[in-house]
């Protein structure tokens, strides 16, 4: 027990072995050399009589055996003793000093074959044998108030935060399977991310350079593709997803039933996209079809409104492009009902536009509010209203967009069984925003038409998600499940998706997902995900150092399994998430942190061997700009057109406005 009787008959112990190992060290010294110290006078005939009987013993009978007792006396001795610990004591420079002790204890035997007088043999022997025999008591007592326990092996607590993860492949006709390496007790082991179900959704996450694209996207396009899915990609640094796409389907035609064909949209260079008019009068079933399109478009090109929305003079320009799509899609069928002749319609002056508006009774009701407006010459709130829209709208005029957004090239219904497609769809981040508004038409289309029942499987893939705006991206994780729909958004930062997309639908969109894969990220974002991830249980140690002893202690406790700092320092291909699993197919290791394994060296080789994207056609300059006059002329036929038959028609002639 700790009480100071036993401590202090413990320290009296100690001394006496190590006061014994003395004496015996003093005997050997006397008995060897007895011939130098009778010269020295240093005889006495009471201390000859005890050495010849101690020398008797079988422990000191021999010359090193009673050295050898000297010394593990003074370690047993040095065992027992208690110091104060210090930690600015350092095992190396004890471990010096005990081996040149042991040096000089044990070497000072050579001393005795030395030609010289016996008498200074003698004091040669004894003075290196007691200065070894100092230099180890000194050693042994500072080890044993060295402390042993080096919390500070694991500085960043890596061997506690490592935890159990999968290692089997769960392949299946819809996974992406991801080889991995992490770290379990100290040691590398093998696993593999296996994203069972990717129809939940998935969503990469990480700062530029953190391999979002090379470790994660670019092996959902192959590995889908070589299992029969059909896509879209949004590629925001186009050519760079598309190349990876298109010469990944010229080796894996045969893993359809139906060839897909390959389609892409670019709006820089005009040699190498298909033309395709997102408003196709035959998607359009009904006027919440022309709605949609509108917002969508919009609030594109207006981000801010998206915050905004309820708002009169949000709600008003959404309404009045509205009734624009809406009635070039009733007029003859839908032969002009194109985003370019919709943004010709809106600047005709209100005088001819809304006669001609109102001749469509199912738009009457969106367009009257602005006829009332204009009839009580309330110009300052029309122009709130109207020209917000007119505005907007034009930065979309320009004769390459008009050229790509007229045609009709191919649809939209990417999972047409009978018509399978691959689409990319590029962006330029120099002109970000008005792509992207385009771009996001084209999405919210697509996607009306790709989430039905009976079409194939089909996986989207939006690289930088929030460059685009996509109102109810969380609905379609939510619903597309059943209709075999995956869908991937590769993002920055949480913040940025809330920047672009409101604060509401952006933790919308990031709690529905059922995948989840972030490379390094930062601030909130780390931390909403390191809760996400959750505890498991660590050892705790700590340490206490007081004036006799020192005592350290070990407990259990639940902790973060990824930490936010941890998360916020992860290097490139270095990812952590969480996958979901089928009620088929459960995964209990679902929780990883780990580095994804790419085969560099193959995945050069077959960069090294990519085909060219193929050229679509050969454009000229005045083919391009003969279709942007072409829409300006469609337009004004079509005012003059309806503008004749209204004044001819009694009936409609009440239309015309003064």
């Amino acid at each position: 027990m700790q009480t100071g009787e036993n401590t202090q008959a413990l320290r009296k112990i100690n001394n006496m072995i190590m006061g014994a190992s003395m004496v015996v060290l003093l005997f050997h010294f006397y008995f060897y050399f007895y011939d130098a110290f009778k010269q020295w006078h240093l005889t006495y005939p009471i201390v000859e009589r005890l050495v010849i009987n101690f020398c008797k013993m079988s422990f000191l009978s021999g010359f090193n055996t009673s050295k050898c007792t000297a010394l593990v006396l003074l370690i047993i001795g040095m065992i027992g003793t208690k110091g104060k610990k210090s930690d600015a004591l350092r095992g190396k420079s004890i471990a010096i000093i005990l081996l040149v002790g042991m040096i000089c204890y044990w070497g000072s035997w050579f001393i005795l074959y030395l030609d010289m007088r016996f008498n200074n043999l003698a004091t040669m022997y004894m003075i290196v044998t007691g200065i070894g025999y100092l230099l180890i008591a000194n050693g042994g007592l500072k080890l044993t108030r060295l402390i042993t326990l080096k919390l500070e092996k694991d500085v960043f607590n890596q061997l506690q935060e490592s935890f159990p993860q999968e290692e089997r492949l769960r392949s299946s006709p819809f996974s992406i399977n991801l080889p991995a390496i992490y770290q379990l007790d100290g040691k590398s082991r093998k696993s593999w991310i296996n994203i069972i179900n990717p129809f939940r959704g998935t969503l990469v996450a990480g700062t530029p350079g953190s391999g979002k694209s090379y470790f994660v996207i670019r092996h959902v396009i192959t590995q889908h593709i070589q299992k029969g899915f059909t896509m879209f990609i949004y590629d925001f640094k186009f050519d760079d997803l598309t190349k990876i796409a298109y010469n990944t389907i010229l080796d894996n035609t045969d893993k359809y039933p139906v060839p897909p064909k390959f389609y892409m949209i670019n709006f820089d260079d005009l040699r190498f996209t298909h033309r395709c008019n997102p408003l196709d009068p035959k998607s359009m079933t009904d006027i919440m079809d022309a709605t949609e399109s509108a917002r969508t478009i919009m609030l594109g090109l207006n981000r801010e409104w998206i915050r905004k929305t309820g708002d009169f003079f949000v709600e008003s320009p959404i309404n009045f492009v509205t009734a624009i799509i809406w009635f070039l899609r009733k007029y003859k069928d839908g032969a002009y009902c194109t985003l370019p002749h919709v943004i010709e319609l809106m600047q005709v002056d209100y005088e001819k536009l809304f006669p001609v508006l109102r001749s469509e009774p199912e738009i009457e009701v969106l367009i009257n509010p602005f006829v009332t407006a204009f009839t009580n010459k309330a110009m300052e709130q029309l122009e709130g209203q109207v020209g917000s829209a007119k505005i907007t709208m034009a930065r979309l005029s320009s004769p390459h967009l008009y050229y790509v957004l007229s045609g009709s090239d191919f649809t939209l219904d990417l999972n047409n069984p009978k018509d399978p497609k691959i689409i990319c769809v590029g962006n330029n981040y120099m002109k970000q925003q008005v792509y992207g508004a385009v771009l996001s038409l084209y999405t919210s289309r697509m996607i009306k038409l790709v989430n039905r029942k009976g079409q194939l499987k089909s996986s989207l893939i939006f690289d930088e998600f929030p460059t685009i705006y996509f109102n109810g991206m969380d609905s379609l994780i939510a619903t597309a499940r059943s209709n075999q729909v995956a869908t991937c958004l590769g993002v920055q930062d949480f913040s940025q998706l809330r920047k672009d997309y409101g604060r509401d639908q952006a933790d919308v969109i990031a709690n529905v997902v059922g995948n989840i894969i972030a490379g390094q990220v930062t601030g909130d974002t780390a931390k909403l995900l390191s809760d996400r991830f959750g505890r498991i249980m660590q050892d705790r140690r700590s340490m206490s150092v007081n004036s006799m002893d020192t005592s350290f202690s070990r407990s259990m406790q639940l902790d973060a399994a990824i930490p936010a700092s941890k998360i916020a320092t992860l290097s490139s291909g270095e990812m952590v998430g969480i996958v979901a699993d089928n009620p088929e197919e459960k995964i209990k290791l679902k929780m990883f942190h780990a580095e994804i394994q790419n085969d560099h060296k193959r995945i050069k080789a077959e960069e090294d061997q990519y085909q060219p994207i193929p050229q679509i056609r050969n454009i000229k300059a005045e083919d391009v700009q003969n279709c942007y006059q072409q829409i300006k002329n469609d337009v004004q036929l079509i005012i003059e057109t309806e503008m004749e038959r209204i004044m001819a028609s009694a009936d409609l002639s009440k239309l015309i406005m003064d």
